[in-house]
């Protein structure tokens, strides 16, 4: 199991997932002077800096020295920021980065990425739950501020004149007429100041007035090289002597076993050399076969020409509606899953209910279906094992691969390359296993490469999900308690139960499949429950999709709630804004919600006067709303949406016509990005709501590639209205968010428009022709 000191379980309740927390309360920060180098590290908190500084402090040759772990300065002014977080397009070197250069007073001209591989000395290396920029916000900017204070006090020293008459700015130490460049500085070697853990803790951030970077335009970093085609993804990975495999793929995901393989046809390709059955001793990819070949389109000839008899495992029969099934069967027994939040009162309200109002929400399998197709290269080279390859989160799979080799953790190091697109399905490295297993069989350097199908059967789909909400009503329509049951595969249980925190009765749970349910209204005594699917998580490898629980939680409680709304007489949003108060728990708390129910409460208000008048629309037209918050509770991003549709009465047809969005993030680090991303999200949100989703037959999906599976085209993007709130509060997650409102509001507005009311996703024309029927 891996080692994940950063999550720990204890003092986790149930309503607060087991987050990393940005600071510094295990780690202290030292500058000194070694050497006639300047040196920069950080401290383990409990040693005094003098006896850390002999390990931890590295001093380098002159002309080139790292002020910290995570950044370097070179004498001609140059930094390059190490990126520990990986770069799937959102531009997240730029927005860290940033976070850097604007502590440091850094010219952001000479500022550089350099994406990092795999090492213990990074801690844990996860880029998911949009956490990248919140993780490391306060972490990167305390590195900066403290190089920017060693610098200023180093420069004051070199232009002797008293350390209160500089300031550092653009690179530069500066006083009055006079300067010195960082590089010059850096060249002199003339640093010595030490700061302790509780220094470093109490070091203040610039206050948002001084800021120069942050919030503003810049060139993106990473941009360039992506446009002229020198980024390198792991697709592009390539050592001397590689071989390349392609993987046959057995009946199930568990279980199944390989009986016999007859290559005898294969042999007749030319560049065919073999085709191995590999012996998987962490369980990752039971039953596969992987045949090899001097090339990947020999491989591919050749693959297409062996025969393997397998024995599947006991799932080859599972269906989505067994799926779904199960987790209904879940759902109705009273006893069984972990509760989230359980009020006292509930099971009183229901009983003294005047009205009792109850639905269920569904969702389908889904798809990642990222651009580049997993993909991995794996090799031993004296003694250690490179894999090569784009992942989310290298901490993860690490103690995986070693399990697999059977050699310690520390032997294997993960290459970093860009990553074709992620949406959370390079989270799971499961890919890496079998490439790594190749190479050991084979002897040699393996390049491992998926198909497109190959793909979409081995992906770590977002599970299907059921879902039953209950509300109590009083005689007036007032909502005195409410219940959500969620039942889904559940990937972290799946692949890091670590992670997961207990329930108020006790039971463990997994966060990132019920975050959203535990909301921010007042509605009474309040219920949550998540139930694992086994069934699910027997059939297919859960895995995290871009917004991951909220995907399902939110599309289920904001259609629910635009129900209690009509059910109570009340205007959709006046109904939300009433029961959106900042009191209670519902406050928020610093640093991450400061402000709590108020901020959802304001979003929705911006959406609603940016949509302007509801009434008096075509035939046909409506506009629904609906508000979330993000990924997290602990770390939550207000989020409101408003989308217009015209519906086709006869054929059931839904056409979105348009999105209006508002969200608080809190600081916007990197705007250009935080647009993008929000954009970007939204479309995904479409894309989930009304054109992508599969099934499962005979335990396996049913689309496979893109004439079958069929995500939001380009001729069906909506026209985007986005707003993203001044704040200086602290910034939270823009990866995900916006997903998850989309969904809702497009259902809602489908309701507002011809009163149908749908509740599963993705919202097929014949379910609204069956809706408009009902």
């Amino acid at each position: 199991m891996p080692k994940f000191p950063e999550f720990a379980r204890a003092g986790v309740t149930a309503a607060t997932p087991a987050l990393p927390r940005p600071g510094f309360s295990r780690r202290g920060f030292l500058v000194g002077s070694l050497g006639g180098s300047l040196v920069l590290a950080f401290t383990a908190t409990g040693c005094s800096p003098g006896e850390e500084a002999g390990e931890a402090a590295r001093t380098l040759e002159a002309g080139s020295w790292e002020p910290t772990l995570y950044y370097r300065i070179d004498p001609d002014g140059t930094i390059t920021v190490n990126v520990t977080e990986a770069e799937m397009g959102q531009h997240v070197g730029t927005a860290l980065a940033r976070i850097v250069a604007e502590e440091l007073e850094a010219d952001w001209s000479r500022v550089k990425l350099h994406h990092v591989d795999s090492d213990p000395k990074w801690g844990l290396m996860v880029t998911g739950g949009s956490w990248s920029v919140w993780q490391n916000f306060e972490l990167l900017g305390r590195a900066g501020a403290a190089g920017r204070q060693a610098l200023l006090e180093a420069g004051a020293r070199f232009l002797e004149v008293p350390a209160g008459e500089v300031r550092a700015e653009g690179g530069r130490v500066i006083a009055g007429e006079r300067s010195v460049s960082y590089g010059e500085l850096v060249a002199a070697g003339a640093v010595d100041r030490v700061y302790s853990a509780e220094e470093l803790e109490a070091l203040p951030l610039k206050p948002a007035s001084e800021r120069r970077l942050l919030g503003r335009p810049v060139t993106a970093l990473d941009v360039p090289a992506k446009s002229r085609g020198e980024a390198v993804y792991g697709i592009d990975a390539e050592v001397p002597g590689m071989v390349h495999g392609r993987p046959l793929l057995p009946p199930t995901r568990l279980g199944s076993r390989v009986e016999s393989v007859d290559d005898t046809d294969a042999k007749a390709v030319p560049g065919y050399l073999k085709t191995l059955v590999l012996d998987d001793p962490s369980g990752t990819v039971p039953g596969w076969a992987v045949v090899l070949a001097d090339s990947f389109h020999a491989a591919l000839a050749a693959s297409e020409k062996v025969r393997v008899t397998w024995t599947p495992g006991d799932t080859a029969e599972v269906s989505e509606e067994d799926v779904l099934a199960r987790g209904f069967a879940l759902v109705e027994a009273p006893e069984g899953g972990a509760l989230v939040r359980d009020d006292a009162g509930v099971d009183e309200a229901f009983a003294d209910a005047d009205r009792v109002l109850e639905a269920d929400y569904t969702t389908a399998t889904a798809l990642h279906f990222q651009l580049e197709p997993v993909n991995a290269l794996a090799l031993e080279r004296d003694g250690r094992w490179e894999i090569h390859t784009g992942n989310q989160w290298q901490s993860l799979i690490l103690p995986t691969l070693a399990t697999a080799l059977g050699v310690p953790e520390e032997r294997i190091v993960l290459k970093t390359y860009l990553l074709g697109g992620g949406f959370g399905r390079r989270l799971n490295g499961d890919y890496t296993v079998p490439a790594a297993l190749a190479a050991k069989a084979h002897g040699g350097p393996v390049k491992l490469l998926l198909t497109r199908e190959d793909d979409a059967r081995f992906d770590s789909v977002r599970s299907a999900s059921a879902q039953r909400l209950r509300a109590a009503l009083d005689a007036d329509g007032r909502v005195l308690a409410m219940e959500h049951h969620a039942a889904a595969g559940w990937p972290t249980q799946v692949m890091v139960p670590a992670f997961m925190p207990d329930g108020v009765n006790g039971v463990p749970y997994d966060p990132f499949s019920i975050s959203g349910a535990d909301h921010w209204y007042d509605l009474g005594a309040h219920r949550v429950r998540a139930l694992s699917n086994d069934l699910a998580n027997r059939t297919f490898r859960p895995g995290w999709l871009r917004s991951v629980g909220p995907g399902w939680t939110n599309w289920a409680l904001e259609s629910f709630v635009d129900e209690l709304a009509r059910a109570a007489g009340e205007d959709p949003v006046a109904f939300r804004l009433a029961r959106l108060r900042p009191e209670g728990r519902n406050a928020g708390e610093a640093p991450n919600s400061v402000g709590g129910a108020g901020r959802q409460a304001e979003v929705l208000r911006r959406v609603a006067e940016r949509v302007g008048a509801t009434e008096g629309l075509p035939d046909g037209t409506g506009i629904g709303f609906a508000t979330t918050f993000g990924q997290e509770r602990a770390m939550p991003t207000w989020c409101a949406c408003a989308a217009r549709v015209r519906v086709d009465r006869e054929s059931g047809a839904v056409k979105l016509e348009k999105l209006w969005l508002v969200i608080d993030a809190g600081t916007i680090v990197d705007p250009d990005g935080a647009l993008a991303q929000a954009e970007g999200a939204a479309l995904w949100g479409v894309s989930l709501a009304l054109h992508e989703g599969t099934r499962f037959e005979q335990g396996q999906v049913v689309d496979r590639n893109l004439d079958g599976y069929t995500p939001l085209r380009m001729a069906d993007v909506p026209e985007l209205d986005v707003e993203l709130v001044p704040s200086d509060a602290m910034p939270v997650g823009m990866g995900e968010p916006a997903t998850t409102v989309v969904g809702p509001a497009i259902g809602n507005a489908i309701f507002a428009a011809v009163g149908a009311r749908v509740r599963h996703l993705p919202i097929r024309l014949e379910a609204v022709r069956a809706a408009l029927q009902a």
